[in-house]
């Protein structure tokens, strides 16, 4: 018999029981809602795994931010020669995004994105090792080459592993894996150079991408077109099979919910534009050049290209200078302006989670522009909180306007992106979405430096930037105003790509 205190049986284990209790009911909870909110285990890795890819750029372009000063001290260059690095990247990216786009249509994705991690991390490391301003120069130009993988291939993965009818909320949870990259990107990367130096912080990140490289190429190569298909018709049990990459049935076993937007257009009669109905076969038949005509003919595809090019300008020029106008703009060290921009980075996180949740719940309650109107207002309220936190010196007062300005500011990107592959045949979303990425990186590639020549050679002094960036507002409102303008076309559109989709 043992003795009273002792073993399991004792008051000290009973004692100890329920300290524990609590904390494991919390986290199994916590579990359930987050494999519930995202559609179970296997959709919840391929989030983690494609916000990752996607916040492997986010931490780099970061990092330059970061470092712009250090750079500059290096190699002896202005703003704009921190611009052009930024620029080089995208511009090399918008060159490339063309033919991954073909590739990401004809070969194992998940092979394709991998491959393209482990040559990023070369190129990373070979940034870090530059002995001169045109090794680094050139070193950021073939980053921007491996870049170019991730808009077309993960765009095209989303739309065959996650439903039609949570598009927009799912890719929010993968786009948000930029902003977290970001703010590690400054946190961590910030930290590194001030401990160790500018190269350490430029290099650091080829360890985490050789180790998702190999994660990613592991991942499950999912059906070209699935989720569309089960869109045109009713699901049965065995297309919502657990084990299915991409299933949306839950730990509780709740089937997927049908495509709301499609049900809606069928409804109440949309008409498809039936000279834009893909053929059966014609994806695979048809030349490249024909596919991107093809592309170019949907109206409101071209009209939310514009749009988030627009947005994203303002966005990427924004990003690689925040530390460097937060540091002369409101008179802080490089800790604290890291800091401040890491507050600001929650608000658009957090928007990037709003901006999703929003537009899908519009769409469940019947309202067929939801992933239209949600992003078009976001843009419009976006300079009213951000032309006031850029023009205050008080980093108590800013710090508020610039959430409040980078939560709408990153509203739009779940539900645009989320309408682009809606009314896109799944055929040719690889190369569909490598037109937009090729627009939208030439807007990324102007953004750095247009923004650092016109701080330094047309405003000049120590409020270049914060002129620069009030005068960029200008095209951000703009993007609101064309988004405004795909109220009309999307129906249509989205029935036609309904039609190619069940003529397929």
């Amino acid at each position: 018999m043992e003795p009273s205190g002792v073993g399991p049986a004792g008051p000290a284990a009973r004692a100890v029981r329920p300290l524990g209790a609590p904390f494991g009911r919390l986290r199994r909870l916590l579990r359930h809602r987050v494999l519930e909110a995202v559609g179970g285990p296997d959709q919840l890795t391929v989030i983690v795994l494609l916000a990752a890819v996607v916040a492997l750029n986010g931490a780099d372009t970061a990092t330059v931010s970061v470092v712009a000063g250090d750079l500059e001290r290096a190699f002896g260059i202005s703003n704009a020669g921190v611009g052009l690095l930024v620029s080089a990247t995208s511009l090399t990216g918008a060159a490339f995004t063309l033919p991954i786009g073909i590739l990401t249509d004809r070969v194992t994705r998940v092979h394709l994105l991998g491959g393209s991690i482990v040559l990023w991390a070369v190129a990373t490391v070979a940034s870090g090792a530059s002995p001169s301003f045109s090794w680094l120069l050139v070193s950021r130009i073939a980053l921007g080459a491996v870049t170019a993988t991730a808009g077309p291939t993960v765009a095209s993965l989303v739309g065959d592993y996650f439903p039609t009818t949570d598009r927009a909320r799912l890719y929010g949870y993968v786009l948000a894996g930029e902003l977290v990259g970001a703010g590690a990107g400054y946190f961590l990367s910030g930290t590194i150079a001030s401990a160790v130096s500018w190269r350490v912080a430029l290099a650091w990140l080829a360890l985490p991408a050789l180790w998702l490289a190999r994660l990613v190429w592991r991942m499950p190569e999912p059906v070209r077109g699935r989720q569309a298909r089960l869109a045109a018709r009713r699901p049965t049990p065995a297309d919502e099979s657990p084990a299915a990459p991409g299933s949306r049935r839950s730990p509780a076993g709740r089937r997927p919910p049908p495509d709301r937007a499609r049900r809606l257009t069928r409804r109440r009669g949309v008409a498809p534009v039936e000279h834009l109905v893909l053929p059966p076969g014609a994806a695979e038949s048809r030349p490249v050049w024909w596919i991107y005509l093809y592309v170019l003919r949907i109206r409101t595809v071209v009209i939310l290209i514009l749009a988030s090019s627009l947005g994203y300008f303002f966005f990427a020029g924004l990003r690689t200078f925040a530390v460097l106008y937060a540091t002369r703009h409101y008179g802080v060290s490089r800790p604290t302006a890291s800091a401040l921009t890491l507050v600001v980075g929650v608000g658009a996180l957090l928007g990037v989670f709003a901006g999703g949740h929003l537009a899908d719940r519009l769409l469940r309650r019947g309202y067929l522009n939801g992933r239209i109107l949600v992003p078009s207002l976001a843009l419009l309220a976006a300079p009213v909180a951000l032309a006031p936190g850029l023009f205050v010196t008080s980093p108590l007062l800013a710090v508020p306007l610039l959430t409040a300005g980078g939560f709408l500011l990153a509203v739009p990107n779940p539900p645009l992106d989320a309408a682009r592959l809606d009314i896109v045949p799944p055929a040719i979303w690889g190369r569909a979405e490598s037109v937009r990425t090729t627009v939208r990186t030439l807007g990324e590639f102007s953004a750095p430096l247009v923004l650092g020549f016109v701080s330094s050679d047309v405003f000049g002094g120590t409020d270049g930037l914060m002129y620069t960036f009030l005068l960029c507002l200008i095209p951000l409102a703009a993007a609101g105003l064309l988004g405004l303008a795909a109220l009309r076309t999307y129906p249509r559109d989205l029935a036609t790509a309904d039609a190619s989709a069940r003529a397929g």
